[in-house]
């Protein structure tokens, strides 16, 4: 299909895509401008509201390759002469990882205004299963964890993220694939604590209860399992798992549109840049700046 994308999207549609993430990221970008301070500023083809504003668009779009991307940016939206080489623009989008970052902790911030949370984990394999004892990519970071879900190991990371009840991302820890949710449950949700989170049986933990709101104010709230002697209603029950299908809804959308689960970056930095990235973009359609 990215052979083809040009064919198959609407271009105008596309401007007016781009034409409104950059005007939100020149609005952000002057508030952390002194920290992008660089030696000739006056060489650079774009301005970095520009090569952040085409990551995101990329982002938006569903590219998985930089490659592609890049030829279809050059093909459509600059002319050659006027957009960074590829291996330029690829290594200022991950010099500029932390402008995005913080942007998009700038939009997180506003969930903690919506009625509640949901912390959950979205396992992200990075490569094929009868690979996995071989495979070399992020070898030493990643490893075999088990997805409960599809009942199978897999090689990669797990995306342990908190997501509100109107679908916005707040904060989010990546970790190795056999990290457990409850290791990561308290990183993910102290970075933007909102008083009421909800959490599937994984997250299951008197203690974990406990310290989350002596610390930082958190009823968090988790079905009980079949051994537990804790008596819960079925309404209370039902209630749980309706509000919980939020969290279901998101990463699906991840999943099949923004195709977090496809990230091609070999480095750390190249990873975290396009994760961040895609939560910055879908953030972008759930507070309705950005149509999708």
């Amino acid at each position: 299909m990215q052979e083809h994308f040009h064919f198959t999207i609407d271009q105008a549609k596309i401007q007016k895509q781009y034409a409104a993430i950059l005007f939100f990221v020149s609005e952000q970008l002057p508030c952390i401008q002194m920290y992008l301070q660089r030696r000739n500023c006056h060489l650079l083809k774009q301005e970095d509201e520009v090569i952040i504003a085409i990551h995101i668009l990329g982002k938006l779009l569903g590219f998985t390759s930089e490659r592609a991307w890049h030829r279809f940016v050059i093909g459509n939206l600059f002319t050659k002469e006027m957009f960074p080489e590829r291996s330029r623009y690829n290594r200022r989008c991950r010099s500029l990882r932390w402008a995005i970052k913080w942007i998009r902790h700038q939009l997180a911030k506003r969930g903690q205004h919506h009625a509640y949370a949901v912390v959950d984990s979205l396992p992200i394999e990075l490569c094929h299963h009868a690979r996995m004892y071989r495979v070399k990519r992020f070898q030493g970071i990643a490893d075999i964890g088990y997805c409960a879900s599809k009942k199978m190991a897999y090689y990669g990371f797990k995306l342990h993220l908190q997501i509100t009840d109107q679908a916005l991302p707040m904060e989010y820890v990546l970790t190795e694939a056999s990290c457990h949710d409850r290791t990561a449950a308290e990183t993910v949700m102290a970075q933007l604590p909102h008083p009421y989170t909800l959490g599937d049986k994984g997250y299951v933990s008197q203690a974990l209860q406990k310290k989350l709101y002596d610390e930082y104010k958190i009823a968090f709230w988790t079905p009980a399992r079949k051994n537990q002697r804790v008596a819960q209603s079925k309404k209370w029950k039902q209630w749980m798992k309706q509000k919980r299908k939020i969290v279901e809804t998101a990463f699906s959308v991840l999943v099949d549109s923004f195709r977090i689960t496809e990230i091609r970056a070999n480095s750390v930095s190249g990873f975290e840049t396009a994760l961040d990235g895609i939560l910055l973009a879908h953030s972008l359609v759930v507070l309705g700046l950005v149509e999708r």
